[in-house]
């Protein structure tokens, strides 16, 4: 009813085919994948920042743990 059939679709990609020519659609696909990998890479390289923050975050509050526990048993003992 609403919706659009197999032929209405070929209708459409071949008046884009026609419009734009198959060496344009060509490089606009090569771009539209670089920039989805370019996205993608950014996306994991941004998660294994945050990954690392975090365990320097981590390594940072065992460090100063480890302090304040000698800290305070030379206090106890002084």
């Amino acid at each position: 009813m609403g919706g659009i059939s197999i032929w209405q679709l070929v209708i459409i990609a071949v008046i884009v085919v026609l419009l734009f020519g198959t060496k344009k659609l060509r490089n606009i696909g090569g771009d539209l994948g670089g920039a989805v990998k370019g996205f993608k890479k950014a996306m994991s390289d941004e998660e294994k920042d945050d990954a690392k923050n975090l365990a320097d975050q981590s390594q940072t509050k065992q460090a100063s743990d480890v302090e304040s526990k000698e800290k305070s048993k030379q206090n106890e003992q002084g």
